[in-house]
């Protein structure tokens, strides 16, 4: 969806507390208008410790305040303490003060233990209000990271021609541009095992008519798999480790026959279908603009957690302009 937004630079120069309300309202709140976030306060992990002592910023509050901050375009616990320090921003967010960096710090530590169900439970709201279309696509992309990231590794993307330092994500999406499955990988080429749980991961959220990847995905078991459970593959069939090339296009049209003489695909259906995997391109790029591409945090475990409150964010933007749409006049959020 074509969004209009104010700039990150917004808030600079402001005159008056009124003016800040005013940008706000126009920036991140319509993030916050149409979810919910207190079903933070189920998980375990946020409880008062055992002393009774109860958190000083409340969990779905400070969940806002990332939200807000990735929004914007500012990652890492340093720039998301400091932008939750400035201004009302931290108001606005729900906080009844500004947080320190060790609370944020903490929190994104605790977060690493449920971010999995959090991102979940978003998709489970996007499939309630009908966005997930019946053509789910899958895909990998790299994600770089900081030099000071001793757990990520060099590795090389085919698609850019080039060497990068960091790690890899496999998404699944469907509708518009909405992740629904993913995984945090040690890199961007994925091995059939990891292929196998995102892909079920995503048959859980519903199952589609149709699922797409590239070549990587030429793998027989996620072929059977999928066709198992009533759901064509298509995935451009790969003879490079074949003795006898078979004459196909794509996997399926093996498997097909394989499995049953009583259904027939017809190529020019295959090929036209197969032209909407593109699209997970443009999911990746969207939520590469909420944060996925580049992961500041130290260690693998908190860049995890930063990836997926990225993919959290694009289901929220998601969310938040389908629920917008039926409101003329009002502010869209950005395209991400």
């Amino acid at each position: 969806m074509e969004t209009v937004s104010t700039s990150s630079n917004a808030l600079q120069g402001v005159a008056s507390v009124d003016e800040f309300l005013n940008v706000a309202a126009t920036e991140t709140v319509p993030l916050f208008e149409y979810l919910e976030f207190e079903f933070l306060l189920e998980y375990d992990v946020f409880a008062p410790s055992k002393r009774g002592r109860t958190r000083v910023h409340k969990p779905p509050d400070l969940f806002c305040g990332f939200l807000h901050c990735y929004y914007k375009g500012i990652y890492g616990t340093r720039p998301v303490t400091r932008e939750l320090q400035n201004g009302l921003a931290w108001y606005y967010c729900g906080l009844d003060k500004p947080p320190s960096r060790d609370t944020i710090d903490r929190f994104l530590t605790d977060l690493e233990h449920v971010i999995d169900d959090v991102f979940d439970r978003l998709v489970e709201q996007a499939a309630c209000r009908g966005l997930l279309d019946s053509t789910y696509r899958i895909d990998s992309t790299h994600i770089t990271a900081i030099q000071y990231n001793d757990e990520a590794t060099w590795n090389y993307d085919s698609t850019a021609e080039e060497h990068y330092y960091g790690f890899g994500c496999v998404i699944v999406s469907a509708g518009p541009k909405i992740p629904i499955a993913a995984e945090f990988t040690q890199r961007k080429q994925i091995d059939a095992e990891t292929a196998m749980r995102v892909t079920k991961d995503a048959l859980a959220v519903d199952t589609p008519i149709w699922m797409l990847g590239d070549s990587a995905y030429d793998i027989l078991e996620w072929h059977d798999f999928l066709l198992a459970q009533g759901v064509v593959p298509i995935a451009p069939y790969n003879p490079r480790n074949a003795d006898e090339p078979l004459d196909i296009e794509y996997r399926v049209e093996d498997r097909i026959n394989e499995h049953t003489e009583e259904i027939s695909l017809k190529p020019s259906v295959l090929a036209e279908t197969y032209d909407h995997r593109t699209q997970v391109e443009r999911t990746n790029e969207a939520c590469k603009n909420c944060g996925l591409g580049h992961v500041r945090a130290r260690g693998r475990v908190h860049a995890r957690t930063e990836v997926f409150v990225a993919l959290c964010l694009r289901v929220i933007v998601a969310i938040s302009n389908y629920e917008r749409g039926h409101n003329p006049g009002r502010t869209k959020l950005k395209t991400l």
